[in-house]
């Protein structure tokens, strides 16, 4: 029964995270505006521009204002993380070499 419980949170949990995570190729060469009257939330779409692009202090600023979040992080490929999920918090998924491959909130 406890097993059941536990796969299903799991799932659960995972199902929210997958619901704001994005991908995409690289756009544009200026970070967009950020969304208006987003009380602080994550919009991920926002900091497409980022993907493809080599993970920095200054690049994590522009699209954390991008998408309109209160903070963000770099994750490296293994880093560790918690599972909470905390809307107002941009991820920038990097490889091994640095450059961003996904873009999500969380």
């Amino acid at each position: 029964m406890f097993r059941t419980r536990a796969l299903l949170a799991t799932l659960a949990v995972a199902g929210v995270l997958a619901g704001c995570s994005t991908g995409g190729d690289a756009g544009g060469t200026q970070a967009p505006a950020a969304p208006a009257g987003n009380d602080g939330r994550c919009e991920a779409s926002g900091a497409d521009f980022a993907v493809g692009k080599q993970g920095s202090p200054e690049l994590l600023e522009q699209a954390r204002k991008a998408s309109g979040s209160q903070m963000a992080r770099i994750l490296k490929p293994h880093d560790v993380v918690t599972l909470e999920y905390r809307s107002e918090r941009l991820n920038l998924n990097v490889d091994e070499q640095g450059r961003v491959t996904r873009v999500n909130c969380g």
